[in-house]
């Protein structure tokens, strides 16, 4: 399976006992960093506690991809800033079906898919992606991801993912600390009416 691949920021949501933490990439506690994004990723998993609940089994984690903040690629987001492309538990990946099935009972957004079955090369998968992709990206969209599953008895075992990411995307091209201007945000939460 092939799917985009997105620019943004990876995080997780993982659940201990009946509460569910905002993570960094790194493991910590998003509420705590010094980055103004990931903050905002920590009280957007605490408006949304009970979706992730009716995903979340005790000890996984939903890994995704927040795209709140313009990170090299600015979108013009139809769905909201968070995007689901992993369910772990134990430290495994659970395999894309479960991922999928478990992820609508909480209304969560998936990558899109560019291919399924049969090998699709690179340039056949970029090219697949020219027209902004399926999460508007406004400009050229970072890569693509391969994912490999394989049968085992009577289960799927996650392979191997292998990402793409078109050589002329520079990291951190818009971050304001790269830049010297203001953040370039994809979304932000409406200011609260009075």
């Amino acid at each position: 399976m092939v799917l985009e691949k997105l620019d943004g920021s990876c995080v997780a949501a993982a659940r201990v006992g009946d509460s569910v933490l905002a993570l960094g990439r790194e493991g910590r506690l998003a509420a705590q960093s010094p980055n103004d994004s990931r903050r905002l990723w920590a009280a957007w998993v605490a408006g949304n506690v009970e979706r992730f609940l009716a995903v979340l089994q005790p000890g996984e984690r939903l890994v995704g991809e927040w795209l709140a903040l313009a990170h090299g690629t600015r979108y013009v987001l139809p769905h909201e800033p968070f995007v689901a492309f992993d369910l772990m538990r134990d430290g495994e990946r659970l395999p894309w079906h479960a991922v999928t099935e478990r992820v609508g009972a909480g209304g969560f957004v998936t990558p899109g898919r560019i291919h399924e079955g049969g090998p699709l090369g690179i340039e056949a998968a970029m090219e697949r992606l020219q027209s902004g992709g399926f999460h508007g990206a406004v400009d050229p969209v970072e890569g693509a991801v391969w994912r490999l599953e394989r049968r085992e008895d009577a289960g799927v075992r996650v392979e191997l993912l292998a990402k793409y990411v078109r050589p002329d995307k520079v990291d951190g091209s818009l971050l304001p600390e790269n830049t010297g201007r203001a953040a370039v945000w994809n979304w932000r939460p409406e200011a609260p009416q009075p």
